[in-house]
């Protein structure tokens, strides 16, 4: 059975986003596209495993939502997946048109600006529903504070990806990585100090760290048990900063809405219930952006 870093490691290796940032720099965006839903295409056909966690998955949803575990929905899935790959490249090389951002309201835009104005602080518990990634294009090269530090944390293997990709197309990012399997004291000392001195730190709390005896939690997510990690909850709360959830969930003509969900910490138990609740809004409102290909619900047969 395949865990959900052999995954990413086969659609985000070093090589393979070199090869679609040369596409796209030399034939735009639309053939990135066009070879995109080629290469998904037989991707699908030949992923039966994967294709069977999309299948659970839609099934677990198809009460709420009316979407169907058909072939063609799990084929809708795939896709949605891949074109934020092909987005990731306008965002990791600095290229992405920060208009095709918008917000769910205009609180939710003054929200996210007034960071900038007052605490110049935050800690962002992200997902994988939408694209992670866009979202911090709200906070690079922004010229009311040119100063701030973005920390995000991935997997060790996805930070060497993309560190390894930033260092060849040459590109100045404020972007500190951090592996999450290697997450501890020192780590969060320095996160403390990075954010204590104007940063944003992201993290998502949905995604068990491979190769780790992290302490994880069981939560329920549409009427079925899932494990989701500790670990993040309690960085966000060693922190002693303003704690958001947030999620960008693409729409039909390539934009991106923000949706933010400020949290006013308790407990640890109160902050890890109400951002499983913000996952499941989320998924609701975009069900095929739902980007866990593995076996999540590991109870349901």
């Amino acid at each position: 059975m395949k865990q959900w870093y052999q995954v990413k490691e086969q659609s985000a290796g070093e090589k393979r986003l070199l090869f679609t940032w040369y596409l796209y720099k030399l034939f735009g965006k639309g053939a990135l596209n066009a070879v995109t839903f080629i290469v998904t295409f037989f991707t699908f056909i030949f992923a039966k495993e994967i294709r069977g966690y999309s299948k659970k998955y839609l099934s677990v949803i198809e009460p709420y939502t009316g979407l169907k575990p058909s072939l063609i929905n799990q084929f809708r899935h795939f896709l949605s997946y891949s074109f934020t790959l092909a987005d990731r490249v306008e965002i990791f090389s600095n290229n992405f048109d920060k208009n095709k951002l918008k917000f769910s309201t205009p609180a939710v835009k003054d929200e996210i600006y007034s960071y900038f104005e007052k605490d110049k602080k935050a800690f962002f518990l992200c997902s994988h529903v939408g694209n992670t990634e866009v979202m911090r294009t709200m906070f690079i090269n922004n010229t009311e504070n040119p100063n701030i530090n973005v920390n995000i944390f991935l997997s060790k293997n996805q930070c060497k990806i993309f560190n390894g990709f930033i260092k060849k197309i040459a590109v100045k990012t404020p972007i500190i990585t951090y592996a999450v399997e290697e997450t501890g004291v020192d780590t969060a000392i320095r996160l403390k100090d990075n954010l204590d001195n104007g940063g944003i730190a992201f993290i998502a709390g949905d995604r068990v760290a491979q190769n780790t005896n992290a302490s994880v939690f069981e939560a329920e997510l549409f009427g079925e048990k899932v494990y989701f990690p500790s670990g993040s909850f309690k960085l966000a709360e060693l922190m002693e900063v303003p704690i958001y959830f947030i999620a960008a969930l693409k729409d039909k003509k390539d934009t991106y809405t923000v949706y933010l969900e400020k949290h006013e910490f308790t407990s640890l138990e109160n902050l890890e219930t109400s951002y499983v609740k913000f996952i499941e809004q989320m998924t609701l409102k975009a069900p095929l952006q739902f980007y866990h290909f593995y076996d999540l619900f590991k109870d349901l047969l």
